[in-house]
């Protein structure tokens, strides 16, 4: 039996990758020249497949590649922890570590060994636990952001670095963080970074005149994918697996799924799957409508959850970013046509509603709901 073309939920493989061809080869001509590349994207666009199909492809040609997400760090020596961890793994065998350790930390004193993560495999965990104090702890992060240089001139060899969601290390010690980091990358010739983060309007913050990123790099944002293109994606993807696209299949899919990445190659999957169940060789629109319906009925529960967590103010500008598409939202007959209060009301909701994750502002001249199925709930199962 053909297994599910259709990859979501998970980092997705360079096979069920859908365009991006531009950006892939930019990225990594920017990163083997030593860049330093801020990559901005809404979330759910698929930028950290994107930025691993690019590691993947520039340690084939021999560069070491180091991938930390800053977002998994519960503290900011936890994330020290972790991307030196990652520094020193880098093209050192798991036996090495500890040597390659001293050699290179041997003044922080760290401690190596070994761990087992949640499924049991060993896993080598670095720790500095001589840190205590602030001083200690700007001490280690000089240490650990010159690293990256350090690894590339004693191998020999260029470092990739990828820091995803570069947004939440603003959370970290406040700006100190950022002049650290900055101070230590602008000198690292062999060694190139990529930025990348999925709340725009923070990443944007962190690249005005008074920050200390501003200019330090090139900036790549994530835009859609065109229509078009990812509908084709789609139907070939089906016919590939053993079954038939119906007329209209493919745009049908991106139309629903709000040409979200994530969204398209979710319910694209989820289809397949149904498909494949019932014995048919053809996905018609007519499926792709009986699947959404089955999907809508299972996160039903979930999403009337969310919906009654929000006061009442707060639906209905939800509802308004629904059947607006998101524009407008401010006018008077906007507000008057969903009976919405003023303007300044609408705002502090849809700030509210950004906050809780239920929609984001991918231009400023537009909202959309994150979850095209909670979307699709909304339109359907509320008034």
């Amino acid at each position: 039996m053909a297994a599910n073309p259709f990859v979501y939920g998970e980092i997705v493989t360079d096979a069920a990758f859908a365009d991006r061809e531009v950006e892939r080869d930019r990225l990594a001509r920017d990163l083997l020249a030593g860049q330093k590349v801020f990559l901005i994207s809404p979330r759910r666009y698929g930028k950290s497949s994107l930025v691993r199909s690019v590691l993947r492809d520039l340690g084939r040609q021999g560069v070491l590649t180091v991938e930390v997400t800053v977002a998994a760090s519960s503290s900011y020596v936890g994330f020290l922890e972790a991307y030196a961890r990652a520094l020193l793994l880098a093209g050192t065998p798991t036996g090495r570590l500890r040597q390659w350790a001293g050699e290179l930390l041997g003044g922080l004193r760290p401690e190596v060994r070994l761990d087992a993560d949640a499924s049991g495999a060993p896993r080598a965990v670095v720790a500095f636990p001589g840190i205590r104090s602030s001083r200690d702890v700007a001490r280690l992060a000089a240490e650990v952001f010159a690293l990256p240089g350090r690894i590339a001139e004693r191998r020999g060899r260029r470092l990739a670095v990828a820091l995803d969601e570069f947004q939440a290390i603003t959370t970290f010690d406040g700006g100190s963080v950022e002049h650290a980091l900055r101070a230590a990358v602008q000198d690292q010739r062999q060694v190139g970074y990529v930025f990348a983060g999925s709340e725009p309007s923070l990443m944007e913050q962190m690249l005005t005149p008074k920050r200390p990123f501003y200019k330090a790099g090139p900036v790549v944002r994530l835009e859609p994918i065109d229509p078009d293109d990812f509908a084709a994606f789609i139907e070939r993807r089906f016919v590939r697996s053993g079954i038939r696209p119906g007329e209209g299949l493919g745009a049908a899919v991106v139309d629903l799924a709000g040409n979200v990445p994530y969204d398209v190659q979710g319910l694209a999957h989820e289809l397949w799957d149904d498909v494949r169940a019932s014995g048919r060789k053809t996905a018609t629109v007519e499926a792709l409508h009986a699947t959404l319906t089955r999907l809508l009925q299972e996160h039903g529960p979930m999403f009337e959850d969310a919906w009654q967590r929000l006061t009442l103010a707060q639906r209905a500008v939800l509802r308004a970013v629904v059947l607006e598409d998101g524009r407008g939202l401010l006018g008077a007959d906007v507000r008057l046509r969903h009976r919405l209060a003023s303007a300044s009301s609408v705002q502090s909701s849809l700030a509210a509603l950004v906050r809780a994750d239920l929609v984001a502002r991918p231009t400023p001249e537009r909202y959309v709901v994150v979850d095209s199925l909670f979307r699709e709930w909304v339109a359907r199962q509320t008034y």
